[in-house]
């Protein structure tokens, strides 16, 4: 039993670890599913939508800072039980997703491994199970140090946590598991089916103000660079200011520029006469614009469909020809 106890609390550590790492790394990919499970399609809780985002660091911290402290034996009991709330909502979530088919990707590996809703859903009973047992047998949960340095593992773990999240919250995740980051081939990820039967890249088309479909001739083209927002009415305005130097020079070292969005073409006509842009802007379903780049505005490159670079607009600077 002892050495079951062992194995269970090894277990469900790592697996908390590795799921709040691969999230912890890209909190605005949690964001986003969290405004999926709150939709009038899903949960009807749209007020909830405006707090997704703190609700998903609220979460993701809490979920590797479980892991942590079952993995070095702190504070055993609290751990324990809060692993057992914490594993019974993403229970509920992941049921309610496949029973009622929802939500295709629960999010709960992040972009790093995907699995289908009822997968997910069995990987959370397998986890409330050894929960459960770890609640009963929690008096053989050993700590791996001395009290003192169990606070201060838990506490440094935690800081390193809050910094990470607010470094890629700033920029761009240190980590990218999407098919659009830099290195893939856009080309490639159209070929390549998912766990859910669809490519990886998929609604990925570039249209004009006109509707003229622009995808195949730019992804065959060299020196491409995009400027992504996805929504303009809440971009960081400052952040065009960056992008337009960007874009400048990018336009004189023979870059072919173009914006990417989902907003009204008014609007965007309006922001181009006041930050004098010299690019058009082709439109692109907002979802996908939030998947290539977790940034509202960012900046992609590519040369022949490969993603060759990604900035955050605070890095714009950063981009050399």
């Amino acid at each position: 039993m002892k050495l079951f106890t062992h194995i269970a609390r090894l277990f469900v550590a790592v697996t908390f670890l590795f799921s709040g790492f691969v999230k912890l790394v890209d909190p605005l990919g949690s964001a986003y599913k969290f405004e999926e499970y709150f939709s009038v399609d899903v949960l009807n809780m749209e007020f909830l939508i405006p707090y997704a985002l703190p609700f998903s660091i609220v979460l993701i911290v809490i979920e590797i800072m479980l892991g942590v402290m079952l993995l070095i034996g702190f504070k055993p009991k609290l751990t324990t039980w809060s692993l057992f709330l914490i594993t019974l909502l993403f229970l509920f979530l992941t049921w309610y997703s496949a029973y009622y088919d929802k939500v295709t990707d629960c999010g709960c590996f992040g972009d790093a491994v995907k699995l289908t809703p009822w997968e997910t859903f069995n990987k959370n009973v397998l986890l409330i199970i050894l929960t459960i047992f770890l609640i009963s047998q929690v008096k053989k949960i050993k700590p791996f140090l001395s009290k003192k340095l169990l606070g201060w593992v838990s506490l440094g773990s935690l800081m390193l946590f809050l910094y990470i999240t607010s470094h890629v919250l700033t920029h761009l995740p240190i980590i990218d598991f999407r098919p659009y980051a830099v290195g893939k081939s856009i080309q490639e990820g159209m070929e390549e089916i998912a766990v859910d039967g669809l490519p990886k890249v998929h609604d990925f088309f570039l249209e004009t103000e006109d509707g003229e479909d622009l995808t195949d001739a730019l992804l065959a083209s060299s020196k491409v660079m995009f400027v992504v927002a996805y929504d303009i009415d809440i971009s960081e305005a400052q952040g065009f200011e960056s992008v337009k130097k960007a874009t400048n020079l990018a336009i004189e070292n023979g870059y072919t520029v173009y914006g990417l969005s989902s907003s009204y073409i008014d609007d965007l006509k309006v922001l181009n006469e006041n930050q004098g842009f010299n690019f058009e802007w082709l439109f692109v379903d907002g979802t996908v614009l939030k998947t290539i780049i977790r940034a509202n505005p960012g900046i992609i490159t590519l040369e022949k469909g490969t993603v060759t670079g990604k900035w955050n607009w605070i890095d714009a600077d950063d981009f050399k020809p």
